[in-house]
């Protein structure tokens, strides 16, 4: 049963924009603080990663193009020590370089061209609120799978036996859809509407990216079994080990 909630912006939450272009940060600040969110502004690429691990923001909304180092690369650093989420803007709208970010670990993605700074304020307001209502469920621990799989709600995590798994907050998304119906067939369209809230245009490969990080991170805890199996034109299951 689904839930009505009715998501009003907390006034703490941080935004940091990584932008070289000093006035589109500006007129992204502009557009943030009418929101009712706080931003913070980061121009250089090489400054990112300290940047977050001095004060860890809410969501990064990340350019590509940078001085100093290239948004694929602050991409991939944060994605070693944090999940915080990641809204990539992209002057190049091609399907490719969308795709990378995602491989890299970026949530989502907004082209530049044509630019629209309300609709990255609603982006973000989407993104934050998929996490509040994650952080809003009853239960801290669910366990799946008999016991193996454990993902714990409230603090936007997942481990196995014990384990941490360093995942994004898609992913996250993503295996908890999977672990609450282990061996049910979801449709790549089925698990896009879980991912995403909105009817942006996306393609089945963006699926199959998210897919494949996923199996990638869960496949060193399970040697030799593939925990999301393909399922010839339909979509995708998933089954743990029984042991």
């Amino acid at each position: 049963m689904s839930e009505t909630f009715h998501f009003q912006p907390p006034q703490s939450a941080d935004i940091l924009i990584v932008e070289d272009e000093p006035k589109l940060a500006e007129l992204l600040q502009k557009y943030l603080a009418a929101a009712g969110y706080q931003s913070r502004h980061v121009a250089r690429g090489d400054a990112v990663v300290a940047a977050v691990q001095q004060q860890r923001p809410d969501l990064i909304l990340l350019d590509i193009m940078l001085p100093g180092m290239d948004g694929w690369e602050i991409c991939r650093r944060l994605r070693s020590f944090c999940d915080v989420p990641i809204l990539m803007l992209t002057a190049r709208a091609e399907e490719e370089d969308r795709l990378r970010g995602l491989e890299l670990g970026a949530d989502d993605y907004i082209s530049k061209a044509p630019f629209s700074p309300r609709e990255v304020v609603a982006r973000v307001k989407s993104m934050l609120r998929r996490n509040a209502l994650v952080q809003r469920a009853q239960a801290q621990t669910s366990p799946t799978a008999a016991e193996l799989l454990h993902i714990d709600e409230l603090r936007h995590q997942a481990s196995v036996r014990g384990e941490p798994l360093n995942l994004t907050p898609l992913e996250l998304r993503l295996l908890k859809t999977f672990a609450a119906a282990p061996g049910q067939v979801f449709s790549r369209e089925q698990l896009l509407n879980h991912l995403h809230d909105d009817d942006r245009p996306v393609t089945d490969r963006v699926i199959d990216t998210h897919i494949k990080n996923l199996r990638r991170k869960l496949e060193p805890f399970f040697p030799g079994h593939n925990a999301i199996q393909a399922v010839y034109g339909v979509g995708y299951c998933f089954e743990l080990p029984s042991t």
